[in-house]
């Protein structure tokens, strides 16, 4: 087929009939993957005029309207958007707002079916920075809803494959930060996969590549003070009990996703970058801290044992060194076994170096353990740059402490001086592209 028979199937993306949409949409999406030879017939007419408003292309402008329709017209069009996103100038329109609350309200709807590939889509869109931006201050409007598992219900995700509420909530809507919301709705398709009875998941999606979303989101200053700064615990709720919304995501360093364990660890690695949340990141949660810029107290986070269960085998120590580790390490059963994806394990050892930034944190590192475990990751590591990494872990936690050293300070609202630091997100695989 060829470029030109290709745009003859345009027009017939918002026919009426239902069936040519579907199937005009179905011939176009085996060109939407990257290196398809006729891949360009979706970008004519994209362009970014400088001081003028971006505009959509055609074909684009009615992938985005599709992905509102029946089923399997829905999940071709997101599929499309999810292999073009890769293309620069289609960030921004997939970007634009109400596109972007259309993807997020649909996200946040527990009866969404294909919000797995709309988290996909998001994942995408949040390697640009400007998408990140967006995000991070984005508002939606929900509607309470008492039968709803969330108690709300997102209003622009109501389309044909996520059909509004009977009978519809009464009452006006309101907005309410986005993101928070996001975080709830991510810890709670953790528990679709291992509920066996489908009538009983919360959601009809579990949602890893939030993990992705969050990842790239913490690669932006903003976002990582998001995460780092205390919140309402209900993110419906003004007032209550407040907490970091990254303490929601360490129990999540040892799931079986991949996808999902790998954005949590990449999260907590940027976090770590802003010096000034060490003492939170590592103080227990029976101490109340703030981090700079921030004056709001929360319990600490915690996150040493999470950072740790995963570099950690079935070795046994002796009862001394045993008794320096997190009370989550202690006697760790036989079946214990170490993150398998090396990519993982580095980013574990580069959040520990990170966190060495500062003499109180290294004082703490050593202190709790981490030695151990590490010595007995170097003695089984098969990786050599994650082996040279620990080495230089190592160096940190055994050196000499000196007056230059007991300068090192995590007071002022700074992030990890360039020196220290290790490869940036741009080398991760969080902020690579998806191609379905």
């Amino acid at each position: 087929m060829s470029a030109e028979q290709l745009k003859e199937l345009a027009p017939f993306l918002h026919d009426a009939n239902p069936q040519v949409r579907q199937i005009a949409l179905a011939n176009l999406l085996g060109h939407t993957p990257k290196g398809s030879p006729l891949r360009d017939i979706f970008f004519d007419g994209l362009r970014s005029g400088g001081l003028q408003k971006q505009e959509d292309s055609g074909i684009v402008r009615d992938l985005k309207l599709l992905c509102r329709d029946q089923l399997a017209t829905a999940h071709d069009a997101f599929r499309a958007l999810v292999n073009l996103s890769d293309y620069s100038l289609i960030v921004g329109t997939l970007s634009e707002p109400s596109f972007l609350s259309f993807l997020v309200s649909y996200i946040l709807n527990p009866q969404a079916i294909l919000a797995d590939l709309a988290s996909m889509l998001l994942s995408n869109l949040t390697a640009s920075s400007s998408t990140c931006s967006t995000l991070l201050t984005l508002n939606i409007p929900i509607l309470p809803d008492a039968k709803s598992p969330t108690s709300y219900f997102p209003v622009q995700s109501q389309s044909g494959t996520c059909p509004a509420p009977v009978p519809y909530p009464s009452g006006e809507p309101r907005n309410v930060n986005a993101l928070p919301l996001l975080v709830d709705a991510f810890v709670q398709g953790a528990s679709v996969e291992e509920t066996q009875d489908k009538e009983k998941r919360p959601r009809k999606s579990s949602l890893h590549f939030l993990a992705s979303v969050f990842a790239n989101l913490s690669t932006t200053p903003a976002g990582r003070l998001f995460f780092l700064t205390p919140r309402p615990a209900d993110p419906l709720q003004s007032d209550g009990d407040a907490e970091y919304p990254l303490t929601k995501l360490l129990v999540f360093t040892e799931h079986k996703d991949t996808i999902r364990r790998g954005g949590v660890a990449s999260t907590l690695k940027n976090c770590a970058f802003h010096t000034p949340s060490h003492r939170a990141l590592l103080s227990s949660d029976s101490i109340r801290i703030a981090v700079p810029p921030s004056t709001a107290e929360a319990p600490g986070m915690d996150i040493l044992p999470y950072l740790l269960l995963p570099l950690a085998g079935s070795e046994e120590f002796d009862l001394e060194d045993q008794e320096l580790l997190p009370s989550a390490l202690q006697f760790l059963p036989p079946t214990k076994t170490r993150e398998p994806d090396p990519v993982l394990r580095l980013t574990h050892v580069e959040t520990l170096l990170l966190l060495c930034t500062t003499r109180w944190a290294r004082d703490y590192l050593r202190q709790n353990g981490v030695y151990e475990i590490v010595r007995a990751l170097h003695e089984n590591e098969q990786v050599d740059k994650i082996s040279e990494h620990v080495e230089r872990l190592v160096n940190f936690l055994k050196r000499e402490e000196g007056p230059e050293t007991a300068a090192d300070d995590d007071s002022s609202v700074n992030e990890a001086p360039l020196e220290s630091k290790v490869e940036e997100m741009s080398d991760d695989e969080d902020s690579k592209i998806e191609e379905i």
